[in-house]
């Protein structure tokens, strides 16, 4: 979840899209076409996620600045794991 933040704080869309789970990833992203400055992000809660697990949870809160205006996203995120490596799969806004 973490460097999934920071590659959105620095822009990096392949980074998010290599990150992305195949069966829910988008065909690509454009950061560059709704500008936001990330300014925090906290971990609430975290399922599972763990070294045997396949699976898991993150409830998270990313601040951000947009127009000049703050705001923040509070979401609950699923992984997943394949070939020892997490994917996103999708996410519900709180």
């Amino acid at each position: 979840m973490r460097s999934r933040y920071t590659a959105y704080a620095i822009g990096d869309e392949a980074y998010l899209l290599a990150s992305w789970h195949p069966s829910t990833r988008p065909d690509s992203l454009d950061l560059a076409a709704d500008p936001v400055k990330w300014v925090g992000l906290s971990i609430e809660s975290c399922t599972d996620g763990q070294a045997a697990d396949s699976t898991g949870r993150v409830r998270f809160v990313a601040r951000y600045k947009a127009g000049g205006r703050a705001g923040r996203l509070a979401e609950d995120s699923s992984f997943v794991r394949e070939d020892g490596r997490w994917y996103y799969v999708d996410g519900e806004v709180a």
